[in-house]
């Protein structure tokens, strides 16, 4: 294993449910609204239209009903760039949805995807022409929790030894505990994360699902063989680990309008750099500037700053990057 290691140049292929989403509007309990705002949301389809955002080509696979809700998804995903020629139309399967329900406590949502047609998807997908492209699969710990089917095709994936599959595989543990049955979810999602190349994990979940006095450190020696694990300290910062000593870079100050969708844009900006080839912290530094597009907007996808934008904050000392506030506004965006 070496610190050098990095995915071959070339597409991203996410693998994935994306559903439908409805939110008040404006940002209400829904009893209380009136309208709704209708978008899409999807993990890996969220990091597959920031990879796009950054120049990296990227594939979307997954299913769809054949109805409106899915006509929307599918065409959202690809006015950001990404190809969604594979996706699969499912006749006899809804899309699924889900509901935001904003409180003054924060926003709890409503999940509507049982017998999607995403949850049908199963191992036979990465028999897919599209995985011939592929230089990097991402996949996240959602999917083994939708079907048998699906927790089959993303134990698959990770069963090849890693020196012999045809591509690089990341994979965001992204716990959701309402999908699991009972104290399934820590063994699965450990066991799954493990055979990985590269683990995105936020300390929050793998101590929810570790053990509650986990540190970073203590999380990559319970990952000890993926070449790359990123674990994410929410607000504060994130510590990449790799065969060399760790790589910690503190989080952009900004206004949070919506958390929901920054671990998605972390992963993503991290992912391009490091298929550009970046160094370890300017691939965190890249995953920080993509997470902040995806909090200052109510959706899980916003807009990357200008590329020079970019440059200048990749390119700035640690004690500049420390005390920058990150706002994409004024003459910060020229």
């Amino acid at each position: 294993m070496r610190d050098t290691w990095r995915p071959t140049r070339g597409r991203v292929v996410c693998i994935g449910e994306t559903m439908a989403a409805l939110s008040p509007d404006p940002a209400l309990p829904l009893a209380d609204a009136d309208h709704l705002r209708l978008s899409v949301a999807g993990a890996e389809s969220n990091v597959a239209m920031y990879l796009a955002d950054h120049g990296i080509p990227a594939t979307w696979l997954s299913a769809l009903g054949d109805d409106p809700m899915g006509d929307r998804v599918r065409a959202t995903v690809a006015a950001a760039g990404v190809d969604v020629t594979h996706v699969r139309i499912d006749p006899a399967r809804p899309t699924g949805l889900l509901m935001k329900n904003p409180t003054p406590s924060g926003t709890r949502v409503h999940y509507y995807r049982r017998d999607s047609a995403a949850s049908a998807l199963g191992p036979d997908l990465l028999d897919h022409e599209a995985m011939g492209t592929a230089a990097l699969v991402h996949l996240t710990g959602i999917t083994p929790a939708l079907s048998a089917s699906c927790r089959d095709l993303v134990t698959r994936a990770l069963g090849v030894p890693a020196p012999d599959r045809p591509y690089a595989i990341s994979f965001d543990v992204n716990h959701r505990a309402p999908l699991w049955p009972e104290d399934t979810a820590p063994d699965v999602l450990r066991g799954l994360a493990g055979r990985a190349d590269i683990v995105f994990v936020g300390l929050d979940e793998a101590q929810s699902l570790w053990g509650t006095h986990l540190t970073a450190a203590a999380v990559r020696e319970l990952l000890p063989d993926p070449r790359i694990v990123v674990v994410k300290d929410g607000s504060r910062e994130a510590t990449a680990f790799t065969a060399s000593d760790p790589v910690t870079v503190p989080a952009l100050r900004t206004a949070v309008i919506e958390p929901v969708g920054a671990g998605d844009a972390f992963a993503a900006g991290f992912l391009a750099g490091l298929l550009r080839g970046e160094t370890m912290l300017r691939c965190l530094r890249l995953g920080h500037i993509t997470a902040v597009s995806a909090l200052r907007v109510t959706g899980d996808h916003g807009p990357l700053p200008p590329p020079p934008v970019i440059d200048r904050l990749l390119a700035r000392t640690d004690r500049e990057w420390q005390a920058h506030e990150e706002t994409w506004s004024g003459a910060e965006r020229g």
